[in-house]
């Protein structure tokens, strides 16, 4: 088609308005206070006071970083990494199609699966930060070598990376995706996925939190699966995620 715009150009264009949309003094406070929370949590165990006296060094590290591993996958891969990712990829399709900038891509001749694409990394852009910062500080103050650092870090991208790709897709399919997310984050991510290997299998705090079983050898409940596994599946699901999203932008009516 005949001045058609090219895939990188789309995904510039949405990401550049995106980027602008998405950052709001709002959303900013409220989600790096949610980080600045979870620090302090971190802080806090890795500074209680514990009956030590008859237990040596070795055993001390290890119940420190057994402590850390669970608060890590506790609280910051079943509430922050999936929250902060649903806040921001949610709203990128689902506030241009409220504010009538979609329409105004779909004018033009863009491929909608760049749409996609430029969607699912300005929501990447913002959510990284906000979330591998605080988690990364998170187990520095909980006393722990080096290890948990880089495999907390690494699930945390992971994380983000899947997470962000389905609340994209989730935004092409239901208005109010924020709310069909956080039910989705509560009961599957938050509740089901924690009572049996099967449903973490499809959840992908299951696989963040193998990272951490894989890097530590400290066992996690839902975190079974080889570090291998755990890395693969998350960016084979954002890679499915955004298929589906650019498939469905391609039936979209926008009014």
């Amino acid at each position: 088609m005949a001045g058609t715009v090219s895939g990188i150009r789309t995904i510039a264009i949405t990401y550049r308005i995106l980027i602008r949309q998405l950052v709001t003094t709002g959303r900013m406070i409220a989600l790096s206070l949610i980080g600045l929370a979870v620090v302090l949590v971190g802080w806090s165990v890795g500074n209680a006071e514990r009956n030590e006296f008859f237990l040596d060094a070795e055993s001390i590290a290890t119940l420190r970083q057994e402590d850390a591993v669970f608060i890590i996958s506790l609280i910051g891969f079943t509430i922050l990494v999936p929250v902060v990712a649903l806040v921001f990829a949610a709203a990128t399709l689902g506030d241009m199609r409220e504010d009538g900038t979609l329409l105004y891509l779909w004018l033009r001749p863009m491929p909608r699966w760049a749409v996609a694409v430029g969607a699912w990394l300005s929501s990447l852009t913002i959510s990284l930060p906000l979330t591998l910062i605080p988690l990364g500080l998170t187990a520095l103050a909980l006393d722990t070598d080096t290890e948990l650092v880089v495999a907390t870090l690494l699930a945390t991208a992971i994380g983000v990376i899947a997470y962000t790709a389905l609340f994209v897709l989730l935004g092409t399919l239901v208005r109010n995706a924020i709310v069909w997310g956080l039910g989705y984050v509560i009961i599957w991510e938050g509740i089901v996925a924690a009572f049996g290997t099967a449903a973490a299998k499809v959840a992908v705090r299951g696989y963040t939190s193998s990272i951490l079983t894989a890097r530590t050898d400290i066992e996690i409940e839902v975190g079974n699966s080889t570090q291998t596994t755990a890395i693969l599946v998350p960016l084979l699901i954002a890679l499915g995620a955004l298929t589906l999203a650019s498939l469905r932008l391609g039936s979209l009516e926008v009014e």
